[in-house]
């Protein structure tokens, strides 16, 4: 009788790993669920090709050219200018010129935030062609 009663202790001290395995099963699929509702926001910028011959010059269309340096560094016209100065100076431009464009002349280690403000800012000065160029090779 001992016998039968050792084997029955073994059997009955069996952790059942079911109840773990469905936890987790269910776990996995909450995540793998949930990941693929997560959206990346970014900004589809469509860079031009480089072109030797550009247009001539047409004084009526010249473009607002606003370049941003490396340390985030905002020049018009040769003159450094604040980030809330932008606004002011496009409309200033834009009276002046009113069917030129904004063309941003952004340092590849600049920041994207820098472009965002910038193309903002011509937007509330109802500038709406805004142009992302890349700074001349040297």
């Amino acid at each position: 009788m001992r016998r039968r009663k050792n084997r029955s202790e073994e059997d009955s001290s069996e952790i059942d790993l079911t109840p773990m395995l469905d936890v987790v099963f269910i776990m996995l699929i909450f995540f793998i669920v949930t990941a693929s509702f997560v959206k990346e926001s970014t900004i589809d910028i469509n860079m031009p090709e480089k072109n030797d011959n550009p247009p001539p010059p047409n004084e009526d269309n010249t473009a607002i050219l606003v370049s941003v340096r490396a340390n985030n560094e905002i020049w018009m016209e040769d003159r450094r200018v604040d980030v809330r100065a932008v606004r002011a100076n496009i409309e200033r431009l834009h009276a002046e010129k009113p069917k030129a464009p904004v063309v941003i002349k952004a340092d590849p280690n600049s920041s994207a935030k820098m472009f965002v403000a910038i193309a903002d800012a011509a937007r509330e000065a109802n500038v709406y062609n805004v142009s992302l160029v890349p700074p001349e090779e040297k």
